[in-house]
């Protein structure tokens, strides 16, 4: 068993007609959530529109009653993280508790250059990382004022109010597949790790790294939520696979060996089933092409009744 909700790239064209209708479409065909990137714009010009996050996920909050919901993930430099704390909190609290907020150590240069943001060397950016997590699961667990000196951030007799409503604070994912660092600190602070882009042998491998440091830290295993964001080339038959596939100059085999899930019905589902076995306890499918309602229906029609 595996569960299936769906990921939007937020910078790619996304307004507010577009995240209504995924999100009633997301609601209502039966996928376990909506998660999305929190990025100002793409790699590479030209620049298109993009919701800011955390106003798309109040909306979210307050106009779904099921899904599960957040991002992956917010880098560090965006926000401070007593602010992002703050504002996790309200909206995991508005929604009835679906929130997780994912966190990130950061990676696109333009972004960060274009905005005026700090990304740092990579020492440097995880060694902030690492604070800013701290931070933020301090914030959300403690019921007592917080204290911190770091490098970074300081903070004195800090305190999120009102507190969160979920027993234990609003969930914390930490989203990567760096075995040095990443998963270190996933085993350190984390609710759930997210994987990005692996496939089940390399996931696999991860999931066992994970297992020993968490109990390294004293914590058990089953403790972590374990998922995987991923691309899916979905077709209702060969020649829509092959369709979608000509712009990327690949095969489908090549496409899936990078990680993705492609194919129909039923080589998506026998895909699935690997990562399933792999620890995956649930996927999220990018979905690139924010118009395509109907595929979506047509996804969720062949594929959730079958692995849920």
């Amino acid at each position: 068993m595996i569960e299936i909700g769906i990921m939007i790239e937020g910078q790619d064209g996304l307004n507010w007609p577009r995240w209504q209708r995924l999100a009633r479409a997301v609601e209502d065909l039966g996928f376990v959530g909506l998660w999305r990137s929190d990025h100002y714009t793409n790699t590479n010009p030209p620049d298109k529109d993009s919701l800011e996050l955390w106003v798309s996920l109040t909306w979210l909050a307050s106009h779904t009653t099921r899904i599960q919901f957040g991002q992956l993930v917010s880098p560090a430099a965006f926000r401070h993280p007593t602010m992002l704390a703050r504002m996790a909190a309200a909206v995991d609290d508005l929604s009835g508790g679906r929130l997780t907020v994912g966190l990130g150590a950061g990676w696109q240069v333009r972004e960060h250059t274009n905005y005026g943001l700090d990304l740092l060397d990579i020492g440097p950016r995880f060694d902030r990382f690492e604070e800013y997590v701290a931070v933020v699961t301090r914030l959300l667990r403690s019921d007592a004022p917080v204290a911190f000196e770091g490098r970074y951030y300081r903070l004195h007799d800090a305190i999120v109010l009102p507190r969160p409503q979920r027993p234990g604070g609003t969930p914390v994912l930490i989203g990567g597949n760096g075995m040095r660092r990443t998963l270190p600190l996933a085993a350190k602070y984390a609710d759930a790790w997210n994987g990005v882009f692996l496939t089940p042998e390399a996931f696999a491998q991860r999931n066992t790294r994970l297992d020993a440091l968490l109990e390294a830290e004293g914590r058990q295993p089953a403790g972590v939520h374990r998922s995987l964001m991923t691309g899916i080339l979905f077709g209702r038959d060969d020649a829509e696979v092959a369709a979608k596939l000509a712009p990327r100059g690949r095969t489908l085999d090549e496409y899936c060996a990078s990680g993705g899930i492609g194919g129909t019905v039923n080589a998506i589902v026998e895909q699935l089933g690997r990562l399933a076995e792999a620890g995956v306890q649930r996927v999220m499918l990018q979905w690139l092409d924010m118009d395509d309602i109907d595929g979506l229906a047509a996804l969720a029609d062949g594929v959730l009744d079958q692995v849920g």
